[in-house]
This record gives structure tokens, C-alpha cells and sequence, in this order.
């Protein structure tokens, strides 16, 4: 049987619990019509999306955890979280800035990883609910794992009608590179039942970014055409996700960064997905040159989510809009670079639908 609709345009906030230094934590649910979408100060992580299946029953799309402590104790899945200063790797942790070298701090073998070790994802930031949502905003500090620069960053979330909307800004006092994206997991099948092999995926991008066996880019922007990486038409995530090919084996199934073929700085399609079960679509727009797709192929089960189910290999896949991974590095990439006086800006929407 069908749900009745929720309250239309509704935001409510409560205190979802407290870090140990005892930091009270706000959560807030937004719901328009029948989507329900529930968001946390903590790392600024979306930790929740209820939506429709064709006949009208409601399910969470998105993997997450039922209580803050989950979030506290498991900093390093990223599941949900706004990370930053720079999403995605940066080879060695180093980048070269004004003829200054700057070390971050590596976390993920030779690189450093969405920020290091302490990355945006680890902190309460600031929060006010907004018209059909919710503001956050984190300040970090000059040399804040290791990057220059204090920088303030802000993401909006706004719900309307069937369209998730987050607004990126940031602000430094000095050159940086930023590079900000939201880490959620997705398993349109709802209530994180089975995996995402089955769900169709088309990504409007003729190129990408092959890797090295660090998954740092080398440089080149390479075809898609003939290669398990092509989905500009819809294919199941998991029809060529063993395929015999060498960037495949090296990210042991899709961990790659799309060269999307809209015009940056212009909200163009990265990505629609559907699952053909239960109906439900999923469609990504975005301002930024990039997306990364990311199959969940390092999932091993060792962590267990909201309905008591253990995150085991592609329980669900991730669509990162972004700049490029390791563009301080690669000059011929978009820059990330932020000086002072200038406003990075950046938009991303998820909008919730089904196919009868």
C-alpha cells in the first residue's frame, strides 16, 4: 500500500546526540511531498533519502547509520559526508603552490585522501536552517592539515519536490586548492536490500581519467569507447565490472573520475540511474567537470549500517561530483586553486524518481 504523502516544504531540527568533548550535534529532516531527506551538522553528512518505489512504498536509497556513535567510531568510510579541503587523492600528499611545496598528510597508502587524516568529515560544523533546508559552515585553519590558507567553506541542502540540491562555497585568505563533494552511498533497491550489480547506470562523459596502481591519475584524458567504462548508453553496474582490463583490475571494479561533456560552471548532467526492480531513478546534474564513480569495491562487510546489514562489496555506489583527483599536480586539469577575494562556488542536484 501507498504512504501518504509527508508535510510539503517542512524543516525540523533536534539534537541527534553529542561528540565526546560534548558538542551537541543537530540533525535535521527535510521532507517535500514524498521524499524525506535527513542531514547532520556532524562532517555535514546526509544520512538519509526516503523515496517511492513504483508502487508507492517508501525505502531509504541512501547507506548510512542509525545513531551519531556509528558515525563517531567509523570516521574513515566517508558514508554520507561532506569531505574536503580536497576531495579525492593527492599523490604523495604533495602539491607544489606559488613555488611553496606543501605535505599533507597521507592516509590512503602513498596518497593523501579526501583531506587526510582528519578531514572535513571529523568536525560539527556551524548550521541555520535555511528556506527549504539547512546551511553548514566549517572554518579551517591556516595549515589545517597541512594546506594553506584559513578557509571557510559552506554547503547547502535544499529539498524541492524530488530534487536534493547542495550549494557549495569557499572563501580562503590566502592561495589554497579546494575541491569539495559529498560521499554518499546509493542502493536505489531501498532499505540497503541486496547489491547495485543489477542497476543500470549512464554516465554523459566520452572520456576519463585513467590511474595508476595508486589510482592517481596520469595525466591523460582517455577515451571511453571499447573499454568496460562506457556507459553513454544505460548499462547494469555490474555487466563488465570483472572484465580482462588493466584500469579495472587496478581499481577492482569502477573507482573512476568521468570527464563529464557539459560545460563547467553550468548545471549539465553527470549521471542517471535506475534500478530496474523497483523502479526507482536517480538522476545527477551537476556544475562540476567531473564525477566519480565508484562501485563500492572496497566495502569488505567489516562495517554495518542502519537495518543491522553488513556493508559487504558494491552494497552501493557512489557518484562524486567534482574536480579532477590530483589536480594540484596536473596543470592541464581544471584548476582548484582559490585566491583570495575569490568565491569557489559549485552546485550539485539529485533528483528521485521511478519508471512504472
Amino acid at each position: 500500500m501507498a504512504l501518504a504523502p509527508m508535510a510539503k516544504g517542512e524543516v525540523k531540527m533536534s539534537i541527534w546526540g553529542h561528540t565526546a568533548d560534548g558538542t551537541p550535534v543537530p540533525i535535521y529532516t527535510l521532507s517535500d511531498g514524498q521524499i524525506e531527506v535527513r542531514v547532520t551538522a556532524y562532517g555535514a553528512h546526509l544520512v538519509s533519502i526516503r523515496t517511492p518505489d513504483r508502487n508507492g512504498k517508501m525505502a531509504d536509497v541512501a547507506l548510512g547509520y542509525n545513531n551519531l556513535a556509528a558515525y563517531l567510531v567509523q570516521p574513515s568510510s566517508y558514508i554520507g559526508a561532506v569531505v574536503g579541503r580536497y576531495g579525492n587523492r593527492i599523490a604523495l600528499g604533495k602539491f607544489t603552490l606559488d613555488g611553496k611545496t606543501y605535505q599533507i598528510p597521507v592516509n590512503n597508502g602513498a596518497n593523501a585522501l579526501h583531506g587526510g587524516p582528519k578531514g572535513f568529515d571529523q568536525y560539527v560544523w556551524q548550521s541555520k536552517e535555511i528556506a527549504d533546508g539547512v546551511e553548514f559552515t566549517h572554518v579551517s585553519p591556516d595549515g589545517d592539515m597541512g594546506f594553506p590558507g584559513a578557509l571557510t567553506a559552506t554547503v547547502r541542502y535544499t529539498l524541492k519536490g524530488k530534487t536534493l540540491r547542495l550549494d557549495y562555497t569557499a572563501k580562503s585568505d590566502k592561495d589554497t586548492v579546494v575541491n569539495l563533494t559529498n560521499h554518499s552511498y546509493f542502493n536505489l533497491h531501498g532499505d540497503e536490500q541486496g547489491n547495485i550489480l543489477d542497476q543500470k547506470i549512464q554516465i554523459d562523459a566520452d572520456r576519463y581519467t585513467p590511474v595508476d596502481a595508486g589510482l592517481i591519475p596520469t595525466g591523460e584524458l582517455a577515451p571511453v569507447s571499447e573499454t568496460p567504462l562506457d556507459f553513454r548508453k544505460p548499462e547494469p553496474i555490474g555487466a563488465r565490472i570483472n572484465a580482462d582490463n588493466e584500469q579495472m583490475k587496478r581499481a577492482g571494479g569502477y573507482d573512476f573520475n568521468y570527464v563529464l561533456n557539459g560545460k563547467m560552471g553550468e548545471l549539465h548532467l553527470a549521471a542517471i540511474v535506475t534500478d530496474p526492480v523497483s523502479g526507482r531513478t536517480l538522476t545527477v546534474e551537476t556544475t562540476e567537470p567531473g564525477v566519480q564513480f565508484y562501485s563500492g569495491n572496497f566495502l569488505d562487510g567489516s562495517i554495518t549500517g542502519r537495518y543491522g546489514v553488513k556493508y559487504a562489496k558494491h552494497a552501493g555506489f557512489c557518484l562524486e561530483t567534482q574536480h579532477f583527483p590530483d589536480s594540484p599536480n596536473h596543470p592541464s586539469f581544471p584548476t582548484t586553486e582559490l585566491k583570495p577575494g575569490q568565491t569557489m562556488h559549485s552546485t550539485t542536484t539529485f533528483t528521485f524518481g521511478v519508471e512504472k
